[in-house]
This record gives structure tokens, C-alpha cells and sequence, in this order.
């Protein structure tokens, strides 16, 4: 066993870890995250996507340990509060960016991570930031309208929340 700390959705989190823990795994099985699914245990559906100090990464082909002291946020924690969700999870509703839901949760991890480095993507970007992301149900078109779409609100958000420091 290994010792292992994490900030995870912000909280710092200790545990005694085995060193072939996966982080899809104890996110799971040891913190009760369910958000995060597992489709493939091979990193080819990104249904475990979570970010890493704010970028995507499949936690189904990583070790825990392999993230020792670094933030992990996952589905649970994007929204505000459990009646405003994040603009990201707004836009994939609006937009019926999602059917069974199965994928949701990494392809809505894999959008936040894609706006937080590059807030108007094209097309062609999108597509490249969620390659490995899988949904056998939308057929894309509605995905990458969703991903625009969480553009535009998260510009509008960004619009009238002032910035640190500024003076109204």
C-alpha cells in the first residue's frame, strides 16, 4: 500500500492506495464518484474523462499514484450549486448534446477542458478535442453544436462577472 493525497473537486483527499490502483477506480470504488463511468478499461471511449489541473485526461489509463498531489475534478463538481448548472452541462441539454447520457460525462469534461485553453473553437478544433470521446447515440452534430453553444454562454458569464480587482 501507498500513501496517496490528491486535491480532488477541490477538497484534499488522503488515502492508503495499492500502487496498481487505477484513478478511474478509486474515484469510483474508493471516493463513491459514480459520474465518472467506465465503458472500455481501455482508454478508447473517454466516458472516464476528468481533468487533471484543469486538463482532460482518461482516468482509466492512468495510475492514481501518477497523480500524486494534483487537482482532479470530476463531473460532480462543475456545477455551482445543484440547481444552476455549469454552462458546459447547460449547452449539452439545450443543445440534445447527449441521449443515454453514457458518454456525457467525458465528453462534457473534455469540453471544459477544450474552452478553458481555447474559448471559440471551430469545427475542426472540436473535433480534434474530443477525439476518443465516443457516443454511439447524437452522431456529433449535436455535440459540437452543444460545445458552441457552452462558448457563447461561458463569454456571456464572463461578460458580467467582473474581474478580480476591478471597481464598480
Amino acid at each position: 500500500m501507498n500513501a496517496f493525497q490528491i486535491q480532488l473537486n477541490g477538497r484534499a483527499v488522503s488515502a492508503e492506495i495499492a500502487p496498481t490502483t487505477l484513478l478511474v477506480d478509486f474515484i469510483r470504488n474508493e471516493q463513491q464518484l459514480t459520474g465518472t463511468h467506465v465503458g472500455c478499461d481501455t482508454a478508447q471511449c473517454g466516458a472516464c474523462t476528468v481533468l487533471v489541473d484543469g486538463a482532460p485526461l482518461k482516468s482509466c489509463s492512468v495510475l492514481a499514484l501518477q497523480v500524486q498531489g494534483r487537482a482532479v475534478t470530476t463531473i460532480e463538481n462543475l456545477a455551482a450549486s445543484e440547481t444552476e448548472l455549469h454552462p458546459v452541462q447547460q449547452a449539452f441539454i439545450e443543445c440534445h448534446g447527449l441521449q443515454c447520457g453514457f458518454c456525457t460525462p467525458g465528453m462534457v469534461m473534455a469540453t471544459v477542458g477544450l474552452l478553458a485553453h481555447n474559448p471559440h473553437p471551430a469545427d475542426a478544433e472540436i473535433a480534434a478535442a474530443l477525439d476518443g470521446n465516443l457516443c454511439r447515440c447524437t452522431g456529433y452534430v449535436n455535440i459540437i453544436a452543444a460545445v458552441h453553444r457552452a462558448a457563447e454562454l461561458l463569454a456571456e458569464r464572463s461578460r458580467f462577472t467582473p474581474s478580480p480587482g476591478a471597481r464598480g
